[in-house]
């Protein structure tokens, strides 16, 4: 009861505001005290206001009390001081629902600054003094504050578990590694934490260097963002002013069209207004001799009629015979600008599709698991056909332009910039880019399975200009005996089963990685290939 008795006063004494116990007390006219200080402070704030409460009641003081000191709590204080009495600690010193509380406070417990386990119990600053001063807690282990220090105590022999089992990976006590445990691989706990620190600091330093690399990813993504932004806005930009110049030369075509047929109707209609007006003016030349000569034929007088006969008889010269032929008028000129329209129409189709195929789409995707069956490859194939425009005079196409074959004769195929004059070959119409699969067919003595940047040479002979023996190509040649790889006139042989099908996969995004597959003479559902070869190159533009 004494006890809570010293409790009790060391709450009435204690500053509500500061919580430690009051200095320099003064008490406001509600009958609260408060330290001097502190409640100055707290008014300091409401001056603005004009108004001032008290803390604790909220009461309203108008105008501002004039504190005096309270001698009677000054010297309350003072004697409580003098006894060894301490001020009550703060609420937030108290041990809340989520806190280590102190195993040894009484009442309302303070809390926890450390555990000890070896004593199995947690303290508060004031209770975990021994563990400082005395000798016997010298070797007393002090952790942070923790609610499971039971969990270090065996439950069969409740004894602290100082050993670790590794044959059962588990903690144990020193019974139990002579009970249950014996003969197992033990070690002390302090033993095995040593090693599995070890273990531990190895993967926080792969996790490091992962975050490194993460980081280091997503910075270059973000690069990748920005590049993206910077090329599309170019192009979109570059593309504008581009179709904007052809928008502006087909309104001056269209205008030289228009003023070049103006000119020459204006020409042609003047032709013909002059030309109508002559006839005009012999029509009425003729008509006025007609009735001269009806009037002179009506003459009864014999000798006046043949007195003015012969003037009237002498016709002057007519003009040519109009030879007025079926026109066509401007219908040339409409059917010359509807050929160009078609022209136009078919360039920008074909073009068209090459403009669309280098949009491509980025591949800044995570690393996906390269396809290894038929089934897989074919996730990323490619319907490609052969170029007319590239394919070398030798070389038929068919079947779509799906198909070439080489011939005695050559091929009437117009004059073209991009066509291979010197050696065999044929590109295709489309690019290749990102994952792209195609199987390739063959028979006869052999063909180069290739793929190629467009800026490669196309006239000229020689091996410099066939695919495989330049740093602009690359080509698998497939021969009835054997298979080789060419790139920069290296060649690579290539072991393997022969087969005239020949499966091609392209990662564009790997930079690239160009893989060949032989495939069964005949696929069954289900049937895979063998593989052949495996090539990976920097690729710096577009494939064909």
């Amino acid at each position: 009861m004494a006890q809570k008795g010293v409790q009790l006063d060391r709450e009435t004494i204690s500053c509500s505001i500061c919580l430690n116990l009051l200095k320099d007390p003064v008490t406001t006219p509600c009958g609260h005290s408060y330290c001097m200080n502190c409640i100055k402070s707290y008014w300091g704030e409401e001056d603005e206001k004009k108004i001032h409460s008290c803390p604790e009641c909220m009461q309203i003081f108008t105008p501002r009390p004039v504190l005096v000191k309270n001698t009677m709590l000054a010297v309350l204080v003072e004697e409580l001081k003098k006894t060894g009495l301490q001020s009550a600690p703060a609420d937030h010193c108290y041990a809340g629902p989520e806190d280590v509380a102190c195993d040894v406070c009484t009442g309302r417990k303070l809390k926890a600054l450390k555990s000890c386990l070896f004593c199995v119990a947690s303290y508060c600053e004031t209770h975990l003094q021994p563990h400082f001063e005395s000798p016997a807690f010298k070797k007393h282990k002090l952790v942070d504050p923790s609610k499971k220090l039971q969990e270090n105590i065996c439950s069969r022999h409740d004894e602290v578990m100082k050993i670790f089992c590794r044959t059962d990976q588990q903690a144990i006590c020193i019974l139990c590694s002579m009970d249950e445990h014996k003969g197992h691989d033990t070690v002390s706990a302090a033993a095995e934490r040593t090693e599995r620190q070890r273990e531990l600091e190895v993967s926080r330093q792969n996790i490091q260097q992962r975050i490194q690399d993460r980081e280091k990813d997503v910075k270059e993504l973000q690069q990748q963002v920005e590049a993206i932004n910077r090329s599309a806005d170019k192009a979109v930009e570059d593309s504008e002013k581009i179709f904007t110049q052809l928008i502006r030369l087909m309104e001056k075509r269209s205008s030289d069209v228009k003023q070049q047929v103006r000119s020459q109707q204006e020409t042609d209609v003047s032709r013909v207004k002059e030309l109508q007006e002559k006839l005009e003016q012999e029509i009425t030349e003729l008509k006025r001799k007609d009735a001269e000569m009806k009037k002179l034929s009506h003459t009864e007088d014999h000798t006046q009629f043949l007195y003015n006969y012969p003037s009237l008889s002498a016709l002057s010269e007519s003009t040519s015979s109009i030879n007025i032929r079926p026109l066509r008028y401007f219908e040339d000129v409409i059917a010359a600008v509807s050929e160009l329209r078609d022209k136009l129409q078919d360039v920008l189709r074909e073009k068209w599709t090459n403009v669309s195929l280098t949009v491509t789409e980025v591949d800044v995707l995570l690393p996906q698991p390269e396809p290894k069956t038929r089934a897989e490859f074919l996730q990323y194939s490619r319907e490609i056909t052969m170029d007319p425009n590239t394919a070398h005079t030798w070389l038929l196409l068919s079947e779509g332009n799906r198909k070439a074959t080489r011939t005695m004769e050559n091929q009437t195929y117009s004059s073209h910039p991009d066509r291979f004059t010197g050696c065999g070959q044929v590109l295709s119409r489309e690019s290749l880019t990102g994952h792209c699969y195609w199987e390739v067919e063959w028979r006869g003595s052999g063909v180069y399975v290739a793929v190629a940047y467009k800026n490669i040479s196309r006239a000229g002979n020689g091996n410099e200009f066939e695919f495989g023996f330049n740093d602009k190509s690359w080509a698998l040649r497939c021969d009835k005996n054997n298979y080789s790889f060419w790139f920069n006139n290296i060649k690579t042989p290539v072991s393997g089963p022969q087969s005239s099908r020949v499966g091609v996969y392209l990662d564009h995004s790997a930079g690239a990685t160009w893989r060949e597959q032989q495939l069964p003479e005949t696929l069954q559902p289900g049937q895979n290939y063998t593989h052949t070869h495996t090539h990976t190159h920097t690729q710096t533009q577009s494939l064909y």
